[in-house]
């Protein structure tokens, strides 16, 4: 391999922790090579959902195990194994499990330096920052008190 190329072993990469049992890995992005892109796999353990929300980029989710409904722009669909969306910048959406056992989907960003604004609040976070939390069984954002 050139000094470019690596290889990532899975269950050796770190996760966050996003709420209500959700967790991403990172997989590739600006720490890794000097590119626009950043990509990672998120698990929703049943019934959970991230809140309704939308990017500064562009992202292109497959879904790997499970059943899900993705959400975009208020219109629902239903996803199953390796169904893929592409949702355009600034275009509110959300992803849930609705199934028994875990689902899990592969997420790419068309970016190396992502942003999520939850469309409730209107607040907008770092991807994967201390504020990209708050996964729920209903996906809504709990409101700050």
């Amino acid at each position: 391999m050139d000094s470019g190329s690596r290889v990532f072993h899975f269950r050796q990469l770190p996760s966050v922790a996003r709420g209500g049992g959700v967790r991403t890995t990172p997989l590739v992005g600006k720490a890794v090579a000097n590119i626009n892109l950043t990509t990672g796999v998120t698990s929703f353990p049943p019934g959970t959902a991230i809140p309704l929300h939308y990017h500064n980029c562009a992202e292109q989710v497959t879904l790997l195990e499970g059943e899900a409904e993705v959400e975009i722009e208020g219109e629902i669909h239903r996803l199953q194994q390796f169904d893929t969306t592409f949702i355009a910048a600034g275009k509110s959406h959300r992803f849930k499990n609705i199934a028994a056992g875990q689902m899990s989907i592969l997420w790419i960003y068309d970016s190396a330096d992502v942003t999520r604004t939850f469309t409730e609040t209107g607040e907008t976070v770092a991807h994967l920052s201390a504020g990209d939390t708050g996964a729920t069984p209903s996906g809504n954002k709990p409101k700050a008190t």
